[in-house]
């Protein structure tokens, strides 16, 4: 089922979705990759706050190319959300409430989207261009030093997801097999 749904997120919006949805994401929604978890988990191991609040946000796992003139951003397509697999429960536990990438998660990252209600996007991989034009705005806001990999906040429309994990834990990665294997 196709639907439209604002960032961030609320407890409603988290309930309504289901996995293999495609969704169309508009309003704010922030970047990270590996080296941005890393220090956010560093902060947070020596009691410090993160440069976000957490609270109903989404993660979008991605890196961009520099922008052309004109233009708010460079690609922006997803990176692999495994590599994140070790800092989302702790992330989820503070309040974020979704996560873009590709990929498949652990369970770990499962238990917690169920626990704390939240939802596991993917973006098309390799389409980051395309992705690129329902970005509308984009501002680092921490980590600047990191380049590619700094925290931005992005203001987004109509940016095209698909449902991987549910707030019920239902994943589309699994059901889809099941659904489409053909039986001998």
């Amino acid at each position: 089922m196709e639907k439209q749904i604002t960032a961030p997120l609320t407890e409603e919006i988290c309930q309504n979705l289901k996995a293999g949805d495609m969704v169309y994401i508009t309003g704010t929604i922030y970047t990270a990759r590996d080296a941005a978890h890393k220090r956010m988990k560093e902060a947070l191991d020596k009691g410090e706050s993160l440069p976000l609040s957490l609270e109903n946000n989404i993660i979008y796992y991605m890196g961009p190319s520099p922008a052309r003139e004109g233009r708010p951003i460079g690609s922006a397509g997803p990176t692999t959300a495994s590599r994140m697999d070790k800092y989302a429960p702790t992330l989820l536990d503070l309040g974020l409430k979704g996560m873009i990438g590709k990929g498949k998660r652990t369970k770990e990252v499962k238990d917690a989207i169920i626990r704390n209600h939240g939802v596991y996007f993917a973006a098309i991989g390799g389409a980051g261009a395309l992705l690129s034009k329902s970005i509308k705005s984009s501002e680092v806001i921490a980590y600047e030093d990191l380049g590619t990999e700094a925290i931005r906040k992005l203001e987004v429309e109509n940016f095209p997801a698909i449902v991987i994990m549910d707030c019920e834990g239902n994943n589309l990665y699994e059901t889809a097999i099941k659904e489409y294997c053909i039986e001998d």
